[in-house]
């Protein structure tokens, strides 16, 4: 299976992804033959440049204003005049588009006049879908807007059919979105995965005012996916970038085990300090994990300030949440200090949850986190008749299917013991004969 990845350490935009597209390979010149099929006057520009003194590839859609409206960036790089990712256009964005927003048909018709640029949602997917262009690139950007679309209904809380986009509707994001669909097919990724987004903080200027980032669309966009803020305040997560991610059915997680055969920088509109404003796309072959391997995640803790019974209530609580196991190890910490370094195996689906119980029902003030693989045997269970009632026992195979260990369930062998009076380490070798009784009696047919 063939898999991309974009590690979204400095978020995403329409223009990133394109410029990490090419940069990994897709054919800019079948990027530009698209552009322009769409026909709407657009074409596409390409360069190098530098972010974080890393090399990586910038695409600009120009538009017919835009292509006799070059100057001198900022940062003295050339620069394409247009809305694209770092451009200032009197509010501190730094992709390639603003927050769009939806109005009702009466409040977008009195805009058109003013703003040109603004298109309804029926009048961008006709456009796509008269563009010849392959299908699979048109359901893609069709996708993407109609996800553009149901989240700008739903914050404007009007129909879907009524939705007019202002910034969104504009020909360079039109472009950034088909042109993405064709790149990402042009690669060939069967599974596009992505780590956690850096969405940036801060605060955007729109028609509706000052917002918080993320946009509103932006944030209905990314639903549940993993989100956290770094670096200058700045808007790192557009709403083009978002609809994009659910465009590709964007599964979210650690790095996979992979073949990498090619790797692509696309870069935003500016040089960012302290945090290079790119956005990475690692392509290659998924590695076949090895059989009887699944992810195991391990939160651990250290404390000094905490009783032996409080650890041990907390314990209870982690294994009936679902943990795998917690045990306690003794450590020393800073100082001389006596402490104990509470451990947690669990799936790591269950992270969240867990973490937030050993941080409500500790004394720590921080955890740590990995995820690691796991090798298991196969595991079934039988029942085995003992002298006072029904036993279950826990069975290992190796892969061929020959036995590599047998033990008699605890909670079975504890049960008994309470109830009739007899020591625990008897019921377990009493378990351990039947079991072997029954193996051989099996054996003899």
């Amino acid at each position: 299976m063939r898999i991309g990845y974009l590690e979204c350490f400095s978020g995403i935009s329409g223009d990133m992804l394109l410029g990490a597209l090419v940069d990994a390979g897709a054919d800019f010149e079948s990027l530009r033959k698209t552009a322009v099929a769409l026909d709407v006057g657009a074409d596409l520009a390409l360069r190098k440049v530098m972010r974080g003194g890393m090399a990586a590839t910038k695409v600009d859609v120009l538009t017919p204003e835009s292509k006799a409206e070059v100057h001198e960036h900022p940062n003295a790089e050339p620069h394409v005049h247009q809305h694209e990712h770092g451009h200032e256009h009197g509010h501190p964005h730094d992709h390639e588009e603003h927050a769009h927003h939806a109005h009702g048909e009466e409040s977008a018709h009195k805009h058109q006049h003013a703003h040109p640029h603004h298109r309804s949602l029926s009048t961008i997917l006709a456009i796509i879908a008269r563009a010849p262009l392959a299908d699979a690139v048109k359901e893609r950007a069709t996708r993407a807007f109609q996800l553009l679309g149901e989240a700008e209904a739903a914050i404007h809380n009007i129909q879907v059919e009524k939705v007019h986009f202002h910034e969104v509707g504009a020909v360079d994001t039109i472009v950034d979105i088909v042109c993405a669909a064709q790149g990402c097919a042009e690669l060939g990724v069967d599974r596009w995965m992505a780590s956690a987004l850096n969405v940036g903080s801060g605060t955007v200027e729109c028609d509706h005012g000052t917002l918080p980032v993320p946009a509103p669309a932006t944030l209905s966009l990314l639903g549940d996916a993993p989100v956290y803020a770094a670096g200058v305040p700045m808007e790192r997560v557009t709403p083009t970038g978002a609809a994009l991610l659910r465009m590709l059915n964007v599964q979210y997680g650690s790095l996979p085990a992979m073949r990498v055969k090619a790797t692509g920088y696309g870069a935003g509109g500016r040089d960012t300090p302290g945090q290079p404003n790119l956005l990475r796309l690692l392509v290659g072959e998924q590695v076949a994990e090895e059989k009887g391997t699944e992810p195991i995640a391990i939160l651990e803790t250290v404390i000094d300030d905490a009783t032996p019974q409080l650890l041990a209530y907390v314990s209870e609580i982690l294994l009936e949440a679902g943990a795998w196991d917690v045990y306690r190890t003794p450590v020393q910490m800073k100082k001389g200090r006596s402490g104990v370094q509470l451990s947690v195996l669990c799936s790591p689906d269950l992270l969240p949850a867990l973490r937030e119980v050993v941080l409500r029902e500790t004394t720590t003030i921080g955890v740590h986190w990995r995820v690691e693989q796991k090798a298991s045997l196969a595991r079934e269970f039988t029942t085995v008749q003992t002298q006072w009632g029904p036993l279950q026992m826990k069975i290992a195979r190796w892969a061929g299917g020959e036995v590599a260990n047998v033990s008699p369930e605890y909670e079975d062998c504890k049960r008994i013991a309470k109830q009739h009076g007899v020591p625990l380490k008897r019921v377990m070798q009493e378990a351990m004969i039947a079991y072997a009784a029954s193996v051989a009696k099996e054996k003899r047919g």
